[in-house]
C-alpha cells in the first residue's frame, strides 16, 4: 500500500473524488489477511439488456479479444428470469426468483425493498467473499433497480459485502444521477469528461486497481449502463453505425400466430414509426457499447500493468437479452424468447485455457457458486441453486456429468387501469408503445423448462393465465422459435416436460440440481405428481387435445 501522500486526488479526473480518495484508504488501509500472491482475484463486468441473439456482441471487438479469446465462451448462457431486478438478484443471491422472492422492478416487487435487504442481501456472494473468504470488495454501477428509493433506506443504505460501495441510484442513466459512494449521495450533472457513467465506472474501477491493499486478493464488480435506454451514446460514438438497423431475421415482423395471447396481440406489420423507432434504438445500443469496450479495456490493460492479470478471473456477462422488433414487439425484454433470455458469457483467468467455446448449459445462478469455488468457499454451505462451472473451465468435467435443463421464471406486470390511449385492450397491460402493443400484462406469467442435452434442445413453457397456454419449441431444428409444437408433440414427452417443470419451481438449493428429463439418470414416476398441481396437468392435457 503506497504511503498517503504519494496518493494524489487532482487533476479533472480526480477531483470530484477526494470523498472516494478518503474512504477507500479508511476502508483498506485496516484490513488483514494472508498474502493475495496465489489466491485469484475476480472481476465480475456486467451490462445491462445486452442480448446475444441479436448481435450485441458485434460492436464488442476489444472484449471479445481480451476475454473471450483469452478464455471461454458459453454458447448456453441463460438468466432465470428475462427482467433487470429479478436476474440481478439470482446473480447476488445464487437463486431462482420463486427462492428469492423478487418477482419485478419495483419496491413492491421486492427489488431492493426491506424485506429483501433482511432475508437476502446478507447471504449474498460477495457478503460471503468479505465475510468467509477474505476478499476485499469493490461495486461501481447500477445495482437493483430500486436501490436508493426512500423507503428502503435511501442511498445510505450501504448493501452487506462491499469494501468499497458506488452504487446507482435507482435504474441506468449516463448523465444526470446521483450515486451512493459509501453511502454518501454524490450528484453528477451532463458534462461528458466528468459525468458520463460508464466512462466514470471505467475510472473509478482504475482508481480501486490503484489504491487497494497488496494483502488481500479482490473482487470487483463494475455494472455498466449500457446498452441500457435511454441509449446516450459518448460525443465520440455518436456518429458510428449510422447505416445499421435491427437485423432482419426471419422472426423480425411477423405475426406470433401460435404463441400466447400477448404476442399475438402485436400489429403485424408494424407501422413505419415503430421500425424507424427500434432501428434507432438498436444504433443507439451498439453505440453505447463502445464505451463498454473501452472500459473492458482499460480494466484489462490495468491489471496486466500491475502484474495481476495472469492471476484474475474475468467474467463478462448481462443481465438478460433484448429484442428489437421480434414477432412484431418493438423493443423490451421480459419474454419466454432466446433473444430475451440468452446472453453472452466469456471467462478468462488462470487455469483456463485461450480460445475455447463450451456448449454446456449454464445460467445466472451460477455466478455466485462459480466465484464464490474460485476463491475457496465450499458452495454446499449454502443454499444457492445454481452451481460451479469453474470445473467446466479447468477442462475437468464432460457433458455426460453436467446439468441439462434450467428454470426460467417471470411474473407479468399490468396496470389496474386501461391505457386511455388503448381502451380497447382493457386493464391489466403495461409497457404499451403509442400504436398500442403492449410489452407486458399481468397473465404474462410463465415458467419453463430450458433443455440443452445431447439428443435435445428444447424449451418448454406454461403460462399462468386462464388458459394454461403452453408454448413448446424445438430449438435445433427452429431456432427462431417461429413454430409452437405444444399440440403436436409426443403426449409422453408433454407430461414429463410437465412434471419436471412442477419439480423445478418448488426446487430449492441441491433439489434444483437434479437429473432432467434428457438426463440419462432422470427417473420419471406419474404417482409423484405433486397433487397441490394436479389441476395444471388436467388443464394441460385438455389444451393440446
Amino acid at each position: 500500500m503506497k504511503k498517503m501522500g504519494s496518493f494524489r486526488c487532482s487533476g479533472p479526473k480526480m477531483f470530484s473524488f477526494l470523498l472516494i480518495c478518503v474512504t477507500l484508504w479508511s476502508h483498506l488501509s485496516g484490513s488483514s489477511g494472508a498474502s493475495s500472491s496465489r489466491r485469484p482475484n475476480i472481476v465480475l463486468i456486467l451490462t445491462d439488456d445486452l442480448d446475444v441473439a441479436i448481435g450485441g456482441l458485434n460492436p464488442l471487438n476489444k472484449t471479445k479479444k481480451l476475454i473471450g479469446d483469452a478464455g471461454m465462451t458459453f454458447t448456453n448462457a441463460f438468466v432465470a428470469s428475462p427482467l433487470c431486478c429479478p436476474s440481478r438478484a439470482s446473480i447476488l443471491t445464487g437463486k431462482y426468483p420463486h427462492n428469492h422472492h423478487v418477482i419485478n422492478n419495483t419496491l413492491d416487487g421486492n427489488c431492493s425493498s426491506k424485506a429483501w435487504q433482511k432475508s437476502e442481501e446478507p447471504h449474498t456472494f460477495p457478503a460471503l467473499l468479505k465475510a468467509s473468504a477474505g476478499y476485499q470488495t469493490f461495486f461501481a454501477g447500477k445495482y437493483l433497480n430500486q436501490y436508493g428509493h426512500s423507503e428502503a433506506g435511501g442511498v445510505e443504505h450501504i448493501p452487506p459485502g462491499w469494501s468499497y460501495w458506488v452504487g446507482l441510484d435507482k435504474n441506468s442513466k449516463y448523465y444526470n444521477y446521483t450515486l451512493s459512494v459509501n453511502g454518501k449521495a454524490q450528484k453528477h450533472g451532463a458534462d461528458y469528461s466528468k459525468d458520463y457513467l460508464t466512462d466514470l465506472l471505467a475510472n473509478m474501477s482504475l482508481d480501486f486497481l490503484q489504491y487497494k491493499t497488496s494483502y488481500q486478493p479482490f473482487f470487483m464488480m463494475v455494472s455498466t449502463p449500457a446498452p441500457h435506454s435511454p441509449w446516450t451514446a459518448a460525443p465520440q460514438y455518436q456518429k458510428r453505425f449510422n447505416n445499421t438497423k435491427a437485423p432482419r431475421d426471419p422472426n423480425f415482423n411477423i405475426h406470433g400466430k401460435d404463441k400466447h395471447w400477448l404476442i399475438r396481440q402485436a400489429k403485424t406489420p408494424m407501422s413505419n414509426s415503430s421500425i424507424r423507432f427500434l432501428d434507432d434504438a438498436f444504433r443507439g445500443r451498439w453505440q453505447t457499447l463502445l464505451s463498454v469496450d473501452d472500459l473492458v479495456e482499460k480494466i484489462v490493460k490495468r491489471l496486466e500493468v500491475r502484474g495481476e492479470l495472469n492471476n484474475t478471473y474475468i467474467f463478462f456477462t448481462s443481465d438478460n437479452g433484448y429484442h428489437t422488433g421480434q414477432f412484431s414487439l418493438p423493443v423490451d425484454k421480459r419474454q419466454l424468447y432466446e433473444f430475451d433470455i440468452r446472453v453472452p458469457l466469456m471467462v478468462r483467468g488462470p487455469n483456463i485455457k485461450p480460445n475455447q467455446t463450451s456448449q454446456m448449459l449454464v445460467a445466472n445462478v451460477d455466478l455466485g457458486p462459480t466465484i464464490l469455488d474460485i476463491a475457496g468457499y465450499n458452495v454446499n454451505k449454502t443454499q444457492m441453486d445454481g452451481m460451479s462451472f469453474l470445473p467446466i473451465m479447468e477442462g475437468k468435467m464432460n457433458g455426460s456429468s453436467w446439468r441439462t435443463d434450467i428454470l426460467v421464471e417471470y411474473e407479468g406486470e399490468g396496470r389496474n387501469k386501461s391505457d386511455p390511449a388503448c381502451p380497447l385492450l382493457g386493464p391489466g397491460v403495461s409497457e404499451c408503445f403509442p400504436d398500442c402493443v403492449c410489452e407486458d400484462s399481468y397473465n404474462n406469467t410463465y415458467a419453463c423448462v430450458r433443455t440443452i442435452a445431447r439428443s435435445s434442445n428444447l424449451q418448454y413453457c406454461e403460462f399462468d393465465d386462464n388458459e394454461v397456454f403452453v408454448e413448446v419449441y424445438n430449438v435445433t431444428a427452429d431456432p427462431y422459435q417461429l413454430t409452437n409444437i405444444a399440440k403436436t408433440i409426443d403426449k409422453e414427452v408433454l407430461e414429463k416436460m410437465n412434471h419436471r417443470l412442477m419439480m423445478l419451481q418448488s426446487c430449492s438449493a441441491q433439489s434444483c440440481r437434479t437429473p432432467g428429463v434428457y438426463d440419462p439418470r432422470y427417473k420419471f414416476d406419474p404417482r409423484q405428481m405433486f397433487t397441490s398441481h394436479s389441476w395444471r396437468l388436467s388443464r394441460l392435457r385438455q389444451t393440446v387435445k
